[in-house]
């Protein structure tokens, strides 16, 4: 009973704060709909990516692969560093100056317009097949685990699955579709905090436990149990090989922080420049520290049930709460979970809504379409979609190296490619349109054959840097016989302050150091 009125008591105070802070707000025109006024600080971008980036697929998922596989699994989140200080120094300023709503819209200004709705379709159909149908899903095993839905119902453990995830799938669709990005990002930033607090209280009061009252004793009796596993150096063989960092990972880092709508949208967003800069770097801090929240507890979950799980990898962070949260925390934690949840639920139905009005509605179907029209085609868009990731969800409770790993290789379908020629019409000018699209079709075909059809032998990370470098060549070769015409790009009239945060290339720095030394101390295991 106290963990179900905890868990209500924080998500009520969660509702309640996000009404009473949007209830003056406008949301009928589109940047107030979809870029929240832009009028979000540095504060309040950072605690919405963090919570955006870090859901369940992160808690259940990534605790599931560090439990099996140790903290090789460290290099998706400690690269992350390095992609937002490039994010914060190089894109964005580039981004406000072009005074950009969508990531596709920069593709019509660089190249055009077919390749900005040909991206726009990839972006949504990645959100509705990747994505979501994951997120509900790992949300739904988390909180099936703490609240024994199936039981409380009377139900079977698949039924009761289902009936947590329309739930989940119901609540997440109401912040997005009536608040706009606004909503989802206020309530992100308590709810992302809250996140840290209760993530962390997760492997501190195993650990205290552990160690007697010692939570430095403890560490250590988890790294004597198993010293193999807080080695961050991948072999080849394994599920992340250290090689990768070096080919396809770190092109799909800069996409994901970069070039991700999702993502991306929160700093697009921002009041000013200073802003958006603080608010990618204090990202950066934060992913740096999310290890401590999403890598340890499975390494810990490996001292308590041993291989015991192996065959159900993605069930051991449920049942290191169970093990170790007291009813009350178990509540709020279930909470927070939820929180997280819907977070990247409503953000991701959020972006989707944005690229389909903007991109699609407004340039294919009604170009005149007035600002009230257009945000309410972005609510029934949300709506849409929303129906079909809850159908999907439970599609993919199968995933043989878990559900982290799943979704990574299926994001590398629209990820790479997309990244292919951002990346060229940033720093490769020749690049024309019809080099683009060449590009982005062979790529997509590319990857979905060999990891998909034909399942070839190379670690799909690997198959990523390929694609890439594949991509790149196409690209000159199209561009030679199908030139680019026009090297002007319309900016637009610049809507906020452009002056550049004092410290940003001073954090920028730091976070660059520390990565390296993550690996230096790490790796020598």
């Amino acid at each position: 009973m106290l963990t179900v009125l905890t868990f209500l008591g924080f998500t009520a105070f969660v509702a309640f704060y996000a009404w009473y802070k949007l209830r003056k707000e406008k949301l009928d025109s589109s940047d107030g709909y979809f870029l929240g006024g832009r009028s979000l600080t540095g504060v309040v971008i950072a605690g919405s990516m963090l919570l955006t980036n870090i859901s369940t697929e992160h808690l259940i998922g990534m605790n599931g692969s560090s439990y099996k596989n140790g903290f090789i699994i460290i290099a998706w989140e400690v690269t992350s560093a390095l992609a937002l200080v490039v994010a914060a120094i190089y894109f964005i300023p580039k981004y406000l100056r072009l005074g950009l709503t969508t990531i596709p819209e920069y593709l019509e200004k660089r190249f055009d317009p077919v390749t900005r709705s040909l991206v726009a379709l990839f972006l949504v159909i990645s959100f509705v097949v990747t994505l979501l149908p994951i997120v509900l899903y790992t949300g739904a095993i988390n909180l099936e685990s703490i609240f024994n839905v199936s039981e409380v119902l009377g139900v079977s453990k698949s039924e009761g699955l289902w009936i947590t995830v329309v739930a989940i799938g119901l609540i997440g669709s109401l912040y997005a579709i009536f608040g706009g990005l606004k909503a989802v990002a206020v309530s992100d930033t308590i709810n992302g905090y809250g996140l840290l607090i209760g993530g962390i209280l997760v492997p501190v009061i195993a650990l205290v436990s552990i160690g007697d009252g010692n939570l430095l004793a403890g560490l250590n009796k988890v790294y004597e149990h198993a010293p193999e596993k807080f080695n961050v150096i991948g072999a080849k063989d394994s599920v992340l090989p250290f090689g990768v960092l070096f080919t396809g990972l770190i092109i799909n880092q800069l996409y994901f922080w970069g070039m991700n709508q999702t993502i991306i949208q929160r700093a697009l967003g921002a009041k000013n420049l200073k802003e958006a800069q603080k608010g990618l770097l204090f990202t950066g801090v934060l992913k740096i520290l999310v290890p401590i929240i999403i890598v340890l507890p499975g390494v810990i979950g490996f001292y308590y049930f041993g291989d015991s799980m192996y065959e159900n990898q993605d069930h051991i962070y449920p049942a290191l709460i169970k093990k170790v949260l007291p009813l009350g925390l178990a509540g709020f934690f279930a909470a927070v979970v939820m929180g997280a949840v819907l977070s990247t639920f409503n953000s991701v139905l959020n972006s989707a809504a944005t690229i389909f009005s903007i991109d699609v509605y407004k340039r294919h179907i009604n170009k005149n379409v007035k600002e009230k029209k257009l945000v309410w085609i972005g609510r029934s868009v949300s709506s849409v979609l929303a129906i079909f990731a809850i159908l999907s969800a439970p599609l993919v409770a199968q995933a043989p190296d878990g559900l982290y790993q799943l979704l990574q290789q299926l994001n590398g379908i629209f990820f790479i490619p997309i990244a292919s020629i951002m990346l060229a019409g940033f720093f490769m000018e020749k690049i024309s349109a019809v080099g683009a699209k060449a590009a982005l079709l062979f790529g997509l075909a590319f990857y979905i054959i060999t990891t998909f059809i034909l399942k070839v032998d190379i670690h799909f990370i690997h198959i990523w840097g390929i694609e890439f470098v594949l991509n790149v060549i196409i690209m000159f070769a199209v561009s030679y016989f199908y030139p680019r015409k026009n090297f002007g790009i319309r900016t637009a009239p610049i809507k906020m302050d452009m002056v550049q945060w004092k410290y940003a290339k001073h954090l920028s720095i730091i976070l660059v150091i520390i990565t390296i030394m993550i690996y230096i101390l790490l790796g020598s295991n």
